[in-house]
């Protein structure tokens, strides 16, 4: 090839099939019919065909290039939970850390106005 990056890990970008099918023939895989899913890296980096099959989503175990990545950010896609289980162990709340943290909330005996009444 001529040195050029096809798959950018830091910031994963979504792939043309073209792209996609170019790599392949690169690493000496075939690419008819279409793989639902690449492997690269040992598994560091997974390309993922589109329900469409229009193109590539690329997945890694800390952020995905699909749709539904970019509108829940901080949040896992269904790719990354299928490929990176371990990823998903890591973010689990251990049983010591409270589910919710919530603060300022102060139990009251009376209302405001009941004072006046009971007086």
């Amino acid at each position: 090839m001529s040195g050029k990056v096809l798959v950018q890990v830091e910031t994963p970008k979504t792939q043309s099939i073209d792209a996609v099918k170019t790599l392949l023939a690169y690493v000496g895989r075939a690419s008819d019919p279409l793989p639902s899913d690449v492997s690269l890296d040992n598994g560091r980096v997974v390309l993922i065909l589109s329900n469409k099959k229009d193109c590539f989503y690329v997945a890694t175990p800390r952020a995905c290039s699909c749709p539904a990545h970019t509108w829940h950010p901080g949040q896992s896609c269904k790719h990354q939970r299928k490929f990176f289980p371990q990823s998903e162990a890591a973010k689990t709340v251990s049983a010591n850390e409270p589910l919710i943290k919530r603060g300022g909330f102060r139990p009251v005996d009376t209302m405001p106005g009941e004072e006046k009444v009971a007086a």
